[in-house]
């Protein structure tokens, strides 16, 4: 399992520290677009390492995923779990940034930016600041990857995982350990929660803020049903209520235009079992119209490439009984 200690800027870090109560996921944007990030898997930890003159250790977040978003949706969907204020102070803060690389920036553009999407972030208090690596020196710009089961890595993560347990409201690993772990020569001697053995990736547990970007992207940017693929008209719909499951997953959603989102949610439409689009009788019924949607009546919808990000049948089972007004 790795470990990516990224460089974190302080006014990021200290903002999103004071949010209560703690935010569940946050977007640890890069300025510009034109590189991916790929030092992590989903569930593995990205610390934040403030830059000098702290130089410390000062929380982590798990990974969820990348992704290039128009600076304007980055905003839109995040808000505040931005690490900024308002919409005016990312982008100021963004030009500034990127003017210093590439004069050219048209400050009226809508330019993409990357985004490291993390869920459950921690934040330590000054007096948990974890000591860095002692080999991370010279021109490190982005951050340095570290395995977790040994050496300098080990020692910052179950650091970090003895502040983190501490947290009542934190869900990780170790959150049922009753005892601080502590870092020692064997990583087997740290109890886990199926028992012992080496750390192990978690599955993130996305935030609505994430599950809608998670979402997006597993569809390709186009709606299931229509292929729209104007990115402010696309929403990430739950198949299944969240309240009932209290969880945000991709195969709990599915990418519609946002007027078919609404139809959906209403019971006017739904999804069969085998991806097929039904339409109900009762949109012409009660308005008299819905041409357009019958049209679309019986089509097979467009699903993500991954066959894991799939919608559930049992979750669309759930939609046709429940939901679909027939």
């Amino acid at each position: 399992m790795r470990g990516f200690i990224a460089n974190t800027d302080y006014d990021w870090f200290t903002y999103l520290r004071a949010i209560e109560p703690p935010i569940d996921d946050v977007n640890f944007w890069k300025p510009g677009s034109e590189t991916s990030f790929r030092a992590l898997q989903p569930g593995e930890p990205l610390f934040f390492k403030l830059k000098a003159p702290r130089n410390v250790i000062a929380g982590f977040g798990y990974f969820a995923l990348f992704s290039k978003l128009p600076v304007s949706m980055a905003w839109q969907v995040y808000g505040g779990a931005n690490g900024v204020a308002s919409f005016g102070e990312m982008r100021e803060r963004l030009l500034r940034i990127r003017q210093r690389f590439d004069m050219s920036t048209d400050p009226r553009q809508d330019f993409r930016i990357g985004c490291i999407l993390l869920t459950q972030p921690v934040f330590f208090d000054e007096d948990e600041w974890i000591r860095i690596p002692d080999d991370f020196t010279g021109p490190i710009v982005q951050g340095k990857t570290y395995d977790l089961t040994s050496g300098e890595g080990g020692r910052i993560w179950y650091e970090c995982l003895a502040r983190a347990a501490k947290r009542p409201e934190w869900i990780g690993p170790y959150a049922d350990v009753d005892e601080e772990p502590r870092y020692g020569d064997l990583i087997a001697d740290l109890p886990l929660r199926s028992g012992y053995g080496e750390p192990a990736l978690i599955r993130p547990r996305l935030g609505q803020r994430s599950f809608r970007i998670a979402v997006l992207d597993s569809y390709g940017r186009r709606c299931a049903v229509t292929n729209e693929k104007t990115l402010p008209a696309l929403e990430a719909a739950h198949i299944r209520d969240y309240r009932d499951l209290q969880e945000h997953s991709l195969t709990n959603g599915i990418l519609f235009r946002a007027d078919i989102h609404k139809l959906f949610d209403a019971g006017y439409v739904t999804v069969t079992r085998d991806y097929h689009f039904e339409v109900s009788r009762r949109i012409k019924e009660e308005f008299e119209n819905g041409r357009d949607y019958y049209a679309l009546h019986g089509s097979q919808i467009r699903l993500p490439k991954k066959a894991a990000d799939c919608p559930a049948a049992e979750a669309l089972f759930w939609h046709n009984e429940e939901r679909f007004l027939g």
